[in-house]
């Protein structure tokens, strides 16, 4: 973080700090870290939930803003007191401000085991430049795929089971699906299926009938969105199929921009 005071340049009060992304660093890099002894006692990873309790205010903010920036990947956000001056829909629904549920599941290509119950069924859904629809809550700024738990009215097929959810959560329609893989619960014999399926159309949003959250629809790329969850270790495992499935489909490699709110009607 650079920092220039005003009152250098105008003799107003107050400071410009710049906030610089210093990338992922593996833990070799850490290890490398050393500390000048007559500044620094300690240093921590934290999760951004956490930084409101670790921080002042404004550097909460400012660390929050800088990170959904990140995220976004719109370029430089300007900030006025820790506030963007141009808010994204990451920054009004205060997304990474709530820590999103841990599923630090392991990843497995293919259906279910035998034996094993199916708790959810989650879509990587594809609009034609290759993002994938994200659900968030209004109220915490979690983020979500589009899917949910298998009803009887599914008659025990999983691609029904998707199709329903992703119409009440997210009034989004569906192609054929294209199972890729599930994620398993090692504390009991379930899973969680992910499929791949190209987007078709959007309607406008409305509650989802099981919650009542009305959520808000935004298209990020694949990266961007693993990077709203908590999946740990076996993230990149599942990315990699997913990309699989995205060629399988015929939908191109989504170039890196902003996240796109979906407000209204669409269809490809």
């Amino acid at each position: 973080m650079n920092k220039l005071r005003h009152n250098e340049l105008s003799g107003e009060p107050g400071e410009l700090l710049t906030v610089f992304d210093g990338g992922t660093w593996e833990d070799g890099r850490i290890a490398e870290i050393r500390l000048p002894p007559s500044e620094i006692t300690a240093i921590s990873f934290v999760t951004p939930a956490r930084l409101p309790d670790l921080l002042s205010p404004t550097d909460a903010r400012r660390a929050l803003s800088a990170l959904r920036a990140r995220i976004n990947g719109a370029g430089t956000a300007l900030l006025e007191n820790g506030r963007p001056i141009a808010p994204t829909v990451l920054d009004r629904l205060r997304v990474l401000s709530t820590a999103p549920p841990a599923y630090h599941y392991s990843w497995h290509p293919g259906e279910a085991p035998p034996g094993h119950d199916i708790a959810q069924v989650w879509a990587w859904a594809f609009a034609p430049d290759g993002r994938i629809l994200v659900l968030l809550d209004p109220e915490t700024g979690t983020a979500v795929l589009p899917g949910g738990k298998p009803e009887s009215r599914d008659q025990g097929d999983p691609a029904s089971t998707l199709r329903r959810e992703s119409d009440e959560e997210a009034a989004a329609q569906l192609g054929t699906p294209l199972l890729i893989g599930h994620v398993a619960d090692p504390s009991r014999p379930r899973v969680c299926l992910r499929y791949a399926a190209a987007l078709t159309g959007m309607g406008p949003a409305r509650p989802d009938p099981a919650t009542g959250t009305t959520y808000t629809r935004i298209l990020a790329t694949p990266e961007q969105a693993v990077s709203l969850f908590d999946w740990g270790p076996h993230t990149s495992r599942q990315l990699a199929a997913v990309h699989q499935a995205r060629q399988r489909l015929g939908i191109p490699r989504a170039a890196r921009q902003a996240v796109t709110e979906l407000t209204g009607t669409t269809s490809w």
